[in-house]
Formats: C-alpha cells, sequence, structure tokens
C-alpha cells in the first residue's frame, strides 16, 4: 500500500469519525473496567440509541438505572466533541468535586489511549480540566461557587442532578452562557418528587420545556434479568432498588411523609380554590365561612431575608379540613393586619402564629390591634393552655404564658410526627397542591425534617403546628369542657338540699343544666366554660 493510499484511507477514517460519534466510539475509544482493566467501548443498543439522541437534541435529561454506563458515554461523547470541533467549552457538575472530576478522568484515559492521527495537541491536563490546541476544552467543578456563570458553554452536564443542592439557581445563572446556542445534559437516578429534576422530568414528558426526556429502565441492558433486579433488592432494600433500578420517583427519595400518601392526597383531594383573592391573588378559598363552625387560623412568619414566605392556613377544627390558605411575601405589619382579617373573617378563629425571630413581631401586630382569641402557650414549653384561648394580655403574662407557638429542639419531633400520623390515618383534608408539592420536597435532612435545600417548608410548617395544636390543646380543652358539662348535669338531676338544687327546679330550667338554683336566686353557669 502506497503512502498516498494510507493518508487517503486515515483522511476518509477521521471524516467518518468526525460525522459518526457511534462509529468513532465504537472502534475507537477504550474504557477502564474494574475488573477487565482497559478494554473497547462496545455500546449497547440502548447505549447508540442515547449517543444519537445527544447528538440530535440540544437539551437532553436522562432518568437512568444504576450502572448503564451513561456517564461513560457522555465522556466518550464530550471526547468527540472537543476533538472535530474548535473552541468547544465543556462544564461537567456534580454534588462534589470528585464525582465530577471523575467525569474528566474518563474523557482522559479515552483520549490517551486513542490513535496518534485522531488527537489533539493538549496545552492543559490536569485533574479537573483538559484543554486542546484547537481551544476546546472539559472542566470539572461542584455544585458550590459560581458554577455556569462565567465564560460561554457549548455543553454543560449536570451529573447525579437530582442530588445537587442549588441546581435551580445554577440553572438559571447558567442560561446566559447557553444562549449562543450552547446544548446541556442533565442525568441522575431519582431523588424524590418536587424538586428540580423531578419537575424538569415532568415537563420534558409534557413538552413544556424543550428538554428531550430519555429513560433508561434497568430492563434496558441486555445482560440483566428479573434475577439481577432481585438481587439489587436484596443489597439495596425496596426503596433503594426502586430509585437505583426503576427510575421510580415516588419511591425514591427520604421525604418525611411516605410519597404515596402525597400522590393519593394530590390526586384525591386536591383541587382548584373557589377563589384566589388577595391585593397579590395568593389567598385561596375552598370554603366560605360557616357561621356554625369553630376555624383555627395558623400562620408561620417569613425570616424577613427573602428567601422564604409568610404562610397560613385555614382549618375547620372539628372535621380537620384544609378550607383556605395562603402563601406571599408581607413584611410583618402587614401580614399581622391581614390575618386579623382573616381570622375575623372565619368566625373570630383561633390565631396560631410561629413565634420564632421574626414571627414576634407579626405577633405584637395582632395584640396592638386588640386581637382577642390569639393562642398563648406555657414558657416552659410543657403544655399549652388548655383552658381558655381569649386572651387577656396581663392576666396570661401572670399565668407564664407567651403568645404564639414556640417550634424548639423539643416541639419540632412532636409536630412533625403529629403531621406523619394525620396524614398515614387520612384524617386530614388537604386541598391545596401548593401544599403537597411543597411536602415533595420536605425531607429528612440527619434526624431533621426540613426542606431541601433550596426550597421552602412555610406551608408544611403551619399545617404541622395546626395539627398539633388540634390534637393537643384544643382537644383537652374540649375534654375539660365535657367534663364540667357531664358534672354540672349530673348536678342538675340531683335531689337535695345543698346550694345547688333543692328538690325541684322550675320547668323551664328542668332541661338546662347551665341554669341551676342557688337559693331562692336562679344562676346562669356558662361562664364556667367562657
Amino acid at each position: 500500500m502506497s503512502k498516498q493510499s494510507l493518508k487517503e484511507i486515515i483522511k476518509l477514517e477521521y471524516r467518518k469519525c468526525a460525522s459518526d460519534p457511534i462509529h468513532f466510539m465504537k472502534k475507537y475509544c477504550m474504557i477502564q473496567h474494574p475488573v477487565r482493566g482497559k478494554i473497547p467501548f462496545h455500546l449497547y443498543p440502548f447505549q447508540e440509541r442515547t449517543l444519537n439522541e445527544f447528538n440530535g437534541h440540544r437539551y437532553n435529561i436522562v432518568l437512568k438505572s444504576r450502572q448503564t454506563g451513561i456517564s461513560t458515554l457522555v465522556a466518550g461523547f464530550s471526547l468527540w466533541k472537543m476533538l472535530f470541533n474548535q473552541d468547544f467549552n465543556i462544564l461537567i457538575i456534580a454534588t462534589k468535586q470528585e464525582v465530577a472530576k471523575n467525569l474528566v478522568t474518563k474523557v482522559r484515559v479515552m483520549n490517551d489511549l486513542l490513535p496518534t492521527w485522531l488527537k489533539q495537541n493538549t496545552i492543559e491536563d490536569n485533574k479537573l480540566s483538559l484543554r486542546y490546541s484547537n481551544g476546546s476544552q472539559i472542566k470539572a467543578t461542584s455544585s458550590s461557587g459560581d458554577a455556569g456563570r462565567s465564560e460561554a458553554l457549548s455543553l454543560l452536564v449536570f451529573d447525579e442532578a437530582a442530588f445537587i443542592d442549588n441546581i435551580e439557581e445554577i440553572w438559571v445563572s447558567a442560561q446566559s452562557t447557553l444562549s449562543t446556542g450552547g446544548n446541556s445534559i442533565i442525568l441522575s437516578t431519582p431523588n424524590g418528587v418536587g424538586n428540580f429534576f423531578h419537575r424538569t422530568w415532568v415537563g420534558s414528558e409534557e413538552e413544556t420545556n424543550g428538554f428531550n426526556p430519555i429513560k433508561l429502565h434497568w430492563s434496558v441492558h441486555p445482560e440483566r434479568n428479573e434475577d439481577w433486579r432481585q438481587n439489587q433488592e436484596t443489597l439495596l432494600g425496596p426503596k433503594g432498588a426502586a430509585q437505583e433500578c426503576d427510575c421510580d420517583f415516588v419511591s425514591s427519595g427520604d421525604t418525611v411523609i411516605d410519597p404515596q400518601l402525597l400522590q393519593f392526597y394530590k390526586e384525591s383531594f386536591c383541587q382548584e380554590p373557589l377563589e384566589k383573592t388577595g391585593f397579590d391573588s395568593n389567598l385561596w378559598k375552598w370554603e366560605y365561612p360557616n357561621y356554625n363552625k369553630g376555624y383555627m387560623v395558623v400562620a408561620d412568619v417569613a425570616r424577613g431575608d427573602g428567601g422564604d414566605y409568610s404562610a397560613c392556613h385555614v382549618i375547620d377544627i372539628e372535621q380537620a379540613t384544609q378550607v383556605a390558605e395562603y402563601k406571599g411575601k408581607l413584611d410583618t405589619k402587614s401580614f399581622g393586619n391581614f390575618l386579623v382579617a382573616l381570622a375575623t373573617e372565619y368566625n373570630e378563629a383561633l390565631l396560631v402564629i410561629e413565634n420564632a425571630n421574626i414571627g414576634w413581631a407579626t405577633i405584637q401586630q395582632v395584640i396592638d390591634r386588640g386581637y382577642q382569641n390569639l393562642f398563648y402557650m406555657s414558657k416552659d414549653l410543657k403544655y399549652v393552655d388548655t383552658e381558655n384561648q381569649m386572651t387577656n394580655r396581663y392576666r396570661a403574662e401572670e399565668r407564664g404564658m407567651v403568645a404564639g407557638f414556640s417550634t424548639t429542639s423539643k416541639t419540632r419531633p412532636l409536630i412533625i410526627s403529629k403531621l406523619d400520623d394525620y396524614f398515614r390515618d387520612k384524617s386530614v383534608t388537604i386541598r391545596s397542591h401548593r401544599l403537597i408539592e411543597e411536602m415533595f420536597t420536605f425531607i429528612w435532612n440527619g434526624n431533621r425534617a426540613e426542606a431541601m435545600k433550596g426550597y421552602n417548608d412555610d406551608l408544611t410548617m403551619a399545617i404541622a403546628i395546626g395539627l398539633w395544636v388540634r390534637d393537643t390543646a384544643l382537644r383537652l380543652r374540649q375534654e375539660g369542657i365535657d367534663l364540667t358539662k357531664k358534672a354540672l348535669g349530673g348536678i342538675a338531676t340531683k335531689t337535695h338540699g345543698a346550694v345547688y338544687g333543692g328538690n325541684s327546679l322550675p320547668d323551664h330550667m328542668e332541661s338546662n343544666p347551665w341554669q341551676q338554683q342557688v337559693g331562692d336566686t336562679n344562676e346562669d353557669l356558662t361562664w364556667l366554660i367562657k
């Protein structure tokens, strides 16, 4: 074979590699196998299909099972883009720098084992980056700092996106760097619902956000069968296997409330409100006040840093039913005025306000307005005032009571446990999809229940406080009232000559135990339960 003919063959092969990533990767890319060492990258059919999807769509989102080789596929795709394009700029973002670095390492291994005629001159090569003389480069970074804010990107890759805390912020900031036509690949196993990855995936399926959905269930892998899946469940447990193998959003994650229960509530109870009112249309009402019912308004006040919301619920106390909800941006004084108006509208409802930090400013506004039915609890937090919540400011202070509900290390586990009980028993009616979506991102972080980083739990905490107050303070108060009624009813039926009673009562008093005869005087005893 002549030198000329060999040169022509290489030239043709180079052109074929440049136009066909599948051909390039199958014929020239090597991968590091954990057992067999460096081996050719023999693509499975599902990997070839995925590679074509990458090459055919600007934005791709991959919902994947574990160990499908997709990270390696992305590495090969990145290498192909860098080799055959000038100034192709790739950024890999992961939860930790070490995770992002692993993908760059895969690119480096493939690059080092390429034939000489396919290689570009390398001008920068370290653990976190690889740069060619043609201006193309790949960098790795963690999700912290100013990831995605700098130079224009040709390809942005999020690795295990469902586990990146501030991914939504990064994605928004990266839009300007992708504006010149850059592409993006978001890949992850699921990690619960309601987070950025889940919402983006749902949007891709509904064709509302421009992302191309690629689902890689464990069964797409030709070397896996039911025995493999069963073994994974033995190793990982049912929940772990659902997350890592089945691409199951609902069964994955560490949500405080069982996600399947939340899904049930979403499908069975959530509905559009009768009206969205208020100056910002964020007061949602499912029921108007019924003057034969008792209500409770429970509020969580925004911290004041702009990162969260002031939120409240109106709850039908007897039925444990959400009848109204607010979530919006109000200053403390305005929120206090709003709560007074709302509680007044709903039959002078018991007003429960979380008193941590800036919550005191809202409570003070309520007190200054003279609202009477304000919730007080004991300063030592051991019990709640179970007698009468009608506010007497100075009397309350004398009794060692404090206005509002205090969320502490002692009370927080109690209200979270109560919230879980109500949902498990399906004994609370929730109408708001806004609340249910928020609860999908309300997770266990160690032993603490809180919103996933980058999300809010204002509505969740408000409903948790409300259900706990209903099931403790108000229940105990009602039991005391019922006991008093029973005792006084017994007194009314006795025939003795003590102070209360006598041998007979006037006809108009026989059916009313609250009307008692004291000597020659008729006395109204309803003050005992006021």
